[in-house]
């Protein structure tokens, strides 16, 4: 099967030239992914698009050459979604049964003449549902078998761009080398570089619902569709646009549009499971409850989905324990190993890392998520993801580019230095809404 990409790891070896692929792994064992924030000894900046007017703390002779970040950049909602490559720009679903409605139960009726087989028949009566007299006749009448189909829908989107630019002279890499500079230059602004990479990627993914419906960000369409709004609901997109977001932003068309369809008319098979109250105005927010924990994984369940992970802040996860510890109740933990499917557990293997769980899902802490609702005292929002139907879809892992005087390529960048790239192309792809769920607007 040389040459087919049918899993994550067939992309990457495509890409990084791994796997004995002519590339070798060149790719990834080249120096050079580090432009960074150095200042030219003749006065002048050594690399642009740094925005900081004072960055002459990476040369001096009194300091040792060690950087020690004072930064948390962790990454986690990232790392805890399954990625795959991105082998379509659309996909079909299911969104009602030939008859019996389009909710989480098949429904029926007591009385009536509607039956199976009426295309389309929400609720037909419960004694006319396929049961049939011996010898049926078939036949399109009401009365007889007719013919009956469920009604699909068609969701796209569009591959997302992510990329990071900078640049270092000639003469900050060599002088960074010698006196007492920080050694390889390059190689560290790599490794910080690549870190801001990821730490934006997954701020895209825990972006704020309500910074959809503000009407001056323009451009938010670019970056990945959020989990936040993926993970929504018409009844929610009403209530926060009418309190949290920019009234200047169209709900119809900002915020409530997704892979597609809109979910800002009617409630549709577009609507996730959220638990956000009455409203997001300053007196209904709500108190956080194991009732509330309960109530929406038992949802999520009885809609068909089985939640993987929940993805919250640190105060959430210190307030649980807090609940769980005054009724003497403990959380669990689990060892987890985060791949490129998502999630895992290893059972019996000293790898990954712990983290609390409840009722046996993982509780993993995301630093950048948010917490939406109007009180002045909130909690983080969670997140519960069915992994199994959420994804990150990827046409390009992350690549590292770099052009210029060390190349010997000077004239390609247009400057005596170097100039580098960090670049990923990939989507949010989601195939089952009602069986990620949500609960916000708490403290």
């Amino acid at each position: 099967m040389t040459g087919y990409i049918n899993t994550i790891a067939d992309l990457e070896a495509q890409t990084y030239g791994i796997n004995n692929l002519p590339a070798g792994n060149a790719l990834l064992k080249q120096a050079g992914a580090v432009g960074g924030i150095f200042t030219g000894h003749d006065g002048s900046p050594s690399f642009s698009g740094s925005g900081i007017s004072d960055v002459s703390a990476l040369y001096n002779i009194v300091y040792g050459q060690k950087v020690w970040s004072m930064l948390n950049r962790e990454v986690n909602a990232l790392s805890m979604i399954s990625k795959r490559p991105y082998t379509s720009s659309g996909w079909r679903v299911l969104k009602s049964r030939p008859a019996g409605g389009s909710g989480n139960l098949f429904s029926v009726a007591t009385s009536g003449s509607e039956t199976l087989d009426i295309l389309g028949a929400d609720s037909p009566r419960a004694d006319l549902i396929g049961g049939v007299p011996e010898n049926a006749a078939l036949s399109t009448a009401q009365d007889g078998l007719g013919p009956i189909a469920p009604t699909y829908a068609q969701l796209n989107m569009s591959p997302k761009v992510v990329a990071h630019q900078f640049d270092f002279s000639e003469l900050a890499m060599e002088m960074a080398q010698i006196d007492d500079g920080i050694g390889d230059i390059r190689a560290q602004m790599r490794e910080d570089m690549g870190k801001h990479h990821a730490e934006v990627q997954n701020k895209m993914l825990v972006m704020p619902l309500e910074n959809y419906q503000t009407a001056a960000l323009t451009n938010i369409g670019n970056n990945y569709t959020s989990l936040m709004k993926v993970i929504s609901n018409r009844a929610e997109i009403l209530a926060s646009d009418t309190v949290l977001g920019d009234t200047g932003a169209s709900a119809s068309t900002v915020d409530a549009k997704i892979y597609g369809n809109e979910r800002f008319t009617a409630a549709s098979f577009l609507d996730a499971e959220v638990d956000f109250g009455s409203g997001y105005a300053s007196g209904d927010v709500r108190s956080l409850t194991l009732t509330r924990l309960n109530d929406m994984i038992r949802n999520l369940r009885l809609a068909g989905g089985s939640p993987k992970v929940i993805l919250t802040g640190y105060d959430t996860i210190q307030a649980l324990a807090d609940l769980l510890q005054s009724q003497e109740r403990f959380m669990d933990r689990k060892e987890i190993v985060p791949t490129v499917n998502g999630v895992r557990g290893t059972k019996g293997q000293e790898v990954g890392f712990r983290v609390a769980t409840y009722y046996d899902i993982p509780l993993i802490p995301v630093k950048d998520m948010p917490q939406t609702g109007g009180a002045s005292t909130k909690l983080s929002d969670l997140l519960f993801l069915d992994t199994d139907h959420l994804w990150l879809s990827v046409m390009k892992p992350t690549q590292y580019f770099e052009d210029g005087i060390a190349n010997g390529n000077p004239f390609g960048v247009g400057t005596l230095g170097n100039r580098a790239l960090y670049r990923t192309i990939g989507e949010v792809g989601c195939s089952f809404f009602r069986g990620q769920g949500k609960i916000t607007n708490i403290q």
